[in-house]
């Protein structure tokens, strides 16, 4: 049996894995692909407490988790209770920051340079980070090898902030190779995610 969990996040990765469990034959396995750190985690948790053998592989921007139960798995009363306890869900707030250079503002670049880096590190030592933060042209250099602000930004996706880089800009700069944190976006899924928060703060 196979769960594609790609592109949710949780609780739902948890409750399609809980709704699976029981369901399997004995022997039987159940992958469930995710492309979500946090669902990581709180998905080897609920493997451990399921007495589940857990193998995980990378595949790309997508990790294979593969859960195979040592035991039966008893169906749960309320699959949405039970997913609540494995579930280490992030305090984010409804926020999508958009970010299109590797510079904060106009004038100076070594200037601008500092105010993105100390703005970012600030984003993600705040008491609640950005649902979403998007990386798209100059910006898409942020993300990848080298940037200065990439363990901050890695510092955001471990708390929730769903990270997207532009797949366009990536392949203009020629450093989609280089992409270090977060998946690949388009410029529709951009456009979508804007029009559903028009209070999207653009840097």
């Amino acid at each position: 049996m196979k769960i594609d969990a790609r592109n949710l996040t949780c609780p739902k990765p948890v409750i399609l894995t809980l709704e699976a469990l029981p369901k399997l034959a004995q022997g039987e396995a159940l992958e469930v692909v995710i492309n979500d750190t946090v669902a990581l985690g709180n998905l080897t948790r609920l493997a451990d407490e399921k007495n589940c053998e857990l193998t995980t592989v990378k595949d790309g921007e997508d990790t294979v988790m593969t859960f195979t139960p040592r035991e039966a798995v008893a169906a749960s009363a309320s699959v949405a209770t039970e997913a609540s306890l494995f579930c280490n869900i992030p305090d984010c707030s409804a926020t999508v920051v958009a970010v299109d250079a590797e510079f904060m503002g106009r004038g100076d670049d070594e200037l601008g340079h500092i105010l993105m880096k100390g703005l970012i590190y600030a984003l993600a030592h705040q008491e609640s980070v950005p649902e979403t933060m998007l990386f798209y042209n100059g910006g898409a250099h942020l993300t990848c090898e080298g940037s200065e602000s990439l363990e901050d930004i890695k510092e955001l996706e471990s708390r929730g902030t769903k990270i997207l880089t532009c797949g366009t800009c990536l392949d203009f700069y020629g450093i989609k190779d280089k992409l270090a944190v977060g998946g690949v976006t388009n410029l529709y899924a951009i456009a979508e995610i804007i029009s559903k928060q028009p209070g999207a703060m653009v840097l």
